[in-house]
């Protein structure tokens, strides 16, 4: 975590236990929004930007040679430490730049 800046996106990182848990939290709202029931469901790589909250944009293996990228808030634990998806990009690859987006 060092060099962070405040309000701008950080470099893309290996995915850890904490990323697949905020993507174990919005696992539902992505599968309703897909129109997809996921069996491979693992995280992979991430960026994030620190504000009142933490804002993510989180690379999803879903199988095979299929990846989603999802754009999440994940509020101030004071406030909950609730993960609310903001977005889902489809279709992309292992090799799909992370990039921040909101849908």
């Amino acid at each position: 975590m060092a060099n962070i800046i405040y309000g701008g996106w950080g470099g893309t990182q290996d995915a850890t236990n904490e990323t697949q848990k905020i993507c174990d939290q919005v696992k539902g709202q992505v599968e309703k929004t897909t129109g997809n029931n996921y069996r491979v469901y693992v995280a992979v790589k991430y960026r994030n930007q620190i504000v009142a909250g933490e804002n993510f944009v989180i690379k999803v293996h879903v199988g095979g040679e299929d990846y989603i990228h999802l754009s999440v808030f994940l509020e101030l634990l004071c406030n909950g430490g609730k993960a609310e998806l903001r977005g889902v990009e489809q279709h992309t690859t292992k090799d799909s730049p992370l990039e921040p987006f909101v849908n």
